[in-house]
């Protein structure tokens, strides 16, 4: 089969074509496996910090791609979820233990035994892969191959952020960062709470004003003070700028929510900036998101089809893989980016 893989560490910026074009065994599976034609993959920022060394590979070389959709094609001896011919998803948790203190009360994404799709064990940058079957989704009859990719990651670490920030109807949320996982978290946002205004901090004119077009009540600059408090902030950036910038603009007991695995920028100074009194004080919290859990892909899933929430895409060719990740490391960004690895319905 065909794939891409990563052979190495690499500066996205000094190596235009960081992953490798290789032909690889097609893999078999075994016990409760299942083998997934892929269809689409969804580029992630954290390809970028796997490529870079943020959160490297366990092993070379790997497939990356962690927002897949296929078609189930073979079963292990003892996979029974699904049949040959169904459409499933898999997302970034490719495993975990199944028994510790997390796993059993549900935090699954916080088990020291957590395994990553793309990054721990082959993932969607090919014409097949291997998933054990409790961690493959049912994709919606309603939403296409293109349009579910996106909620595999983007999408569920989005509602498990926005979860995370407690919000509720009538309380005014901030963005920082439109890319994947933000426009998703607008559309979101306005749904299930349709009194919330939002808004949106990007340094992107472009994503400023798409945010407007998606209904964000105001955008502006990352380090621009938003007209009205904020009761809680999502942040998607790759910085530690915008954190500090936006703690500012957080009421009395808000929250800021990191969405990010890894950030580009890791200056300890920047701590030393913290002003106590008008960032962190009057009991205002910052919160990190590790992961998802299969609950949050799934609760995602189901949000998406309940509602109609379509992700806004930009295709590629499979073998465009290398352009996708450029362009995304250098901001060239509306909504999300998905590979066409196969016929997609």
């Amino acid at each position: 089969m065909k794939a891409f893989v990563i052979s190495k560490i690499a500066n996205i910026k000094e190596a235009i074509q960081p992953l490798d074009w290789v032909d690889l065994p097609t893999p078999h599976p075994t016990g409760p496996e299942i083998l997934i034609h892929v269809n689409t993959c969804g580029v992630c920022h954290t390809e970028l910090d796997e490529i870079e060394g943020r959160t490297p590979p366990s092993h070379f070389p790997v497939v990356p791609g962690h927002q897949v959709v296929g078609t189930v094609v073979e079963l292990g001896e003892t996979a029974h979820r699904f049949k040959i011919g169904d459409r499933v998803g898999v997302a970034w948790i490719y495993s975990s233990c199944g028994h510790c203190e997390f796993c059993l009360r549900g935090e699954e994404n916080l088990c020291p035994e957590f395994k990553a799709t793309g990054r721990d064990a082959n993932g969607g940058y090919a014409e097949y892969m291997l998933v054990n079957e409790d961690y493959a989704y049912r994709i919606p009859e309603n939403l296409n191959d293109l349009q579910a990719a996106p909620l595999l990651c983007a999408g569920a670490i989005g509602y498990r952020s926005l979860m995370l920030t407690g919000l509720k109807n009538g309380l005014r949320l901030g963005l920082t960062g439109f890319g994947a996982s933000g426009h998703l978290v607008l559309k979101m946002a306005q749904e299930m709470y349709p009194d919330t205004e939002v808004y949106v901090f990007s340094r992107s004119e472009g994503d400023q004003q798409f945010a407007r077009q998606l209904g964000a009540v105001w955008a502006g600059n990352t380090e621009e003070r938003s007209p009205k408090l904020l009761h809680a902030i999502i942040d998607t950036t790759p910085a530690w700028k915008p954190i500090l910038a936006g703690m500012v603009n957080l009421m009395p007991g808000g929250r800021m929510v990191i969405n990010a695995i890894r950030k580009e920028t890791s200056d300890r100074m920047l701590l030393a900036e913290l002003d106590y009194p008008s960032q962190l004080w009057m009991e205002k919290e910052i919160k990190s998101v590790a992961n998802v859990t299969r609950q949050d892909v799934q609760e995602c899933l189901d949000l998406a089809a309940r509602i109609g929430l379509k992700p806004e895409v930009q295709t590629y060719p499979f073998e465009q893989a290398n352009q996708a990740l450029w362009e995304l490391k250098n901001r060239q960004i509306r909504g999300a980016k998905v590979l066409e690895i196969s016929s997609s319905k």
